[in-house]
């Protein structure tokens, strides 16, 4: 979307668009890899709606690995100096909401490894 927005000058308007909510979800962060104008994209987006508007963030990975997720250390570390500002941080540990329904129902088992004694 960003790049069929600059493409058609109407990034300054899907910006704003983004930009107005009180509340703006991003789900699955880092799910893959941003490309660098999508990485700065990002910031920009973050950086309007730094003190307007809350922005909570799903991710499976930790903020040390977000460098990888924009391709730029310097732009991850910008980007979560504005996130991390008055914010609250929610780490949930085990399986995900899907899997433990799985388990439940039996259709998943845990796999047991074995050790080898020798």
């Amino acid at each position: 979307m960003p790049r069929a927005a600059q493409h058609e000058n109407r990034l300054e308007d899907k910006l704003l668009q983004f930009t107005k909510p009180k509340l703006l979800i991003i789900d699955e962060l880092g799910y893959l890899p941003l490309e660098p104008d999508a990485a700065h994209l990002m910031f920009e987006l973050v950086s309007r709606r730094y003190e307007r508007g809350s922005v909570p963030i799903t991710s499976n990975l930790t903020t040390s690995e977000w460098g990888n997720v924009f391709g730029d250390p310097v732009v991850a570390t910008a980007i979560l100096d504005r996130l991390l500002h008055h914010s609250h941080v929610v780490t949930i540990r085990g399986d995900s909401y899907r899997l433990r329904e799985k388990r439940k129902s039996e259709l998943l088992r845990p796999i047991h490894v074995q050790a080898n004694a020798t």
